[in-house]
């Protein structure tokens, strides 16, 4: 009988494919990087295998994150208790209580793939002053959308 992947080992594998895919690197090299195949890689990302703490270190360093950057934005449900808590209780003097946010469904936009390569394709653009341009046309085409529709009577 096989078991549900932990809910935690499916948030750092979300973060892993997060930071990887930023920086343009493919499974195939991360493996290369870690004596590993690409299919492994996939299993960690998955959350289907576990990331034991020295293959978290070393993904940070070749990354270039801090471990903790795998387990940022850890919903409470993943595992009821929170990094710094007890039991889901607050420990005194050790952790602050965590700004929460609602989204519509389960896929944060910074997971979909089509975000990932509008930000590696924006950085890709050389001029400073024409990413500018392109930043604050993609603002006002947003607050076209969330604008009313004004029609003509």
């Amino acid at each position: 009988m096989a078991t549900k992947p932990n809910p935690i080992d499916i948030h750092v594998g979300k973060r892993l494919r997060l930071r990887r895919t930023l920086l343009g690197m493919s499974q195939e090299r991360l493996g290369e990087l870690l004596g590993l195949t690409f299919q492994q890689v996939q299993k960690y990302e998955r959350g289907v295998n576990r990331i034991g703490s020295s293959r978290l270190f070393e993904l940070g360093q070749i990354l270039d994150v801090p471990v903790s950057f795998f387990f940022d934005d850890l919903p409470e449900a993943a595992g009821g208790a929170l990094p710094g808590t007890f039991g889901g209780y607050l420990a005194p003097g050790l952790a602050e209580e965590r700004a929460t946010f609602e989204h519509d469904d389960d896929t944060l936009p910074l997971d979909k793939r089509e975000t990932l390569e509008l930000v590696r394709a924006y950085y890709r653009i050389g001029d400073p002053a024409v990413r500018k341009r392109l930043f604050e046309l993609a603002k006002a085409l947003a607050n076209l959308e969330a604008a009313p529709s004004r029609r003509e009577p």
